[in-house]
């Protein structure tokens, strides 16, 4: 399974499901409490904004989730961590499976987050960007009390721009940086992304979040990226002018987010470092794991604080992770 295009730049598919489930049903699918379920890896950094916003919002109740393992061959996702090796309530082995029960044809990539319908077994969507956007805004009856605005309509534009320049040069840019072809094509990913890093730098040495006084989903974006730039971007990905850890403002930033609840608690290290060593032989032929980096400066103190903001405004911090879901103590040090 190869990532890289030989001699030229990393281009993604961006062929994802146009299907969506909304309040109005407008789709075909309504929203249901209980009706649908999230599968997500927790490597996944498209998959875990889902992960992130669900908690936050408080939609575990309304939308059940599914954990595949982090890693996985050509096919597929596969569902190794449950008992059996199948989904419990799915009853399928691979999330391929949901795709083809959709369109048998189906020849665009198994991806995560999918969100399946579980009366029919088919994969409904599959675009991890609308997927965050419809929980703030299609799953709203079904948000918990106090829960944050993550999209409010007054800052919509200023957060869009952010997050189009954040996935273009950062989210996506990592990527191409890590799969590039060529010198050429590395280069200029590898650039384009520090330049960008530099920037949001000084957008955030006065500001505690990315757009206006609380979290919001620019944040969230930001943040899947950052977790995972010491453990895999840096060495794996070979992003490495700077570790995260180097960069003053950025590593207080994704402190703060790590340590707020919703964030960090939902975090991986070991599934994310296995994902990208193991999955990626074209770039890391051994299959290798790191063993590192220190992941207990992560709980170090931030002093974000004093720029002002509050991470939930008047809104409230989610309650504990339920223990079907926690992350394993080995995992996380917020778990240790």
């Amino acid at each position: 399974m190869s990532y890289v295009n030989p001699g030229g730049a990393y281009t993604r598919d961006s062929r994802y499901l146009a299907t969506r489930i909304t309040a109005d049903g407008r789709d075909g699918f309504p929203v249901e409490a209980g009706r649908y379920r999230l599968v997500v890896s927790r490597a996944c950094p498209w998959a875990s904004r889902a992960v992130i916003v669900r908690r936050l919002l408080g939609l575990e109740r309304a939308l059940p989730m599914a954990v595949a393992g982090p890693t996985h061959d050509e096919r597929s996702w596969t569902f190794d961590l449950d008992p059996g090796g199948r989904d419990p309530v799915l009853g399928i082995e691979r999330l391929q499976e949901a795709y083809l029960a959709r369109d048998p044809d189906y020849d665009r990539g198994v991806t995560v987050p999918a969100i399946v319908d579980v009366t029919t077994g088919k994969v409904v969507s599959n675009d991890f960007a609308r997927i965050t956007i419809d929980m703030s805004l299609e799953w709203s009856a079904h948000h918990r009390s106090g829960a944050p605005a993550l999209y409010p309509p007054a800052l919509r534009d200023e957060i869009d721009a952010v997050n189009e320049a954040v996935y273009r040069d950062v989210n996506n840019g990592v990527y191409r940086a890590g799969f590039a072809g060529s010198q050429k094509a590395y280069e200029a990913a590898h650039e384009r992304l520090f330049a960008r890093l530099d920037l949001l730098s000084d957008r955030l040495r006065e500001s505690r979040y990315l757009v206006g006084g609380t979290v919001t989903e620019a944040d969230v974006r930001l943040f899947t990226t950052l977790v995972r730039f010491d453990a895999v971007y840096h060495g794996h990905f070979k992003c490495n002018r700077r570790k995260l850890s180097e960069m003053p403002v950025l590593w207080a930033y994704a402190r703060d987010l790590f340590q707020t609840p919703g964030f960090g608690d939902t975090v991986d290290f070991d599934h994310i470092k296995r994902h990208y060593y193991v999955v990626h032989r074209d770039i890391n032929p051994t299959g290798i794991v790191p063993a590192g980096p220190d992941l207990s400066n992560w709980l170090e103190p931030h002093d974000r604080a004093a720029l002002g903001g509050t991470p939930f405004g008047r809104a409230t911090p989610p309650g504990p992770v339920a223990p079907e879901e926690a992350v394993p103590g080995a995992h996380n040090p917020l778990a240790a």
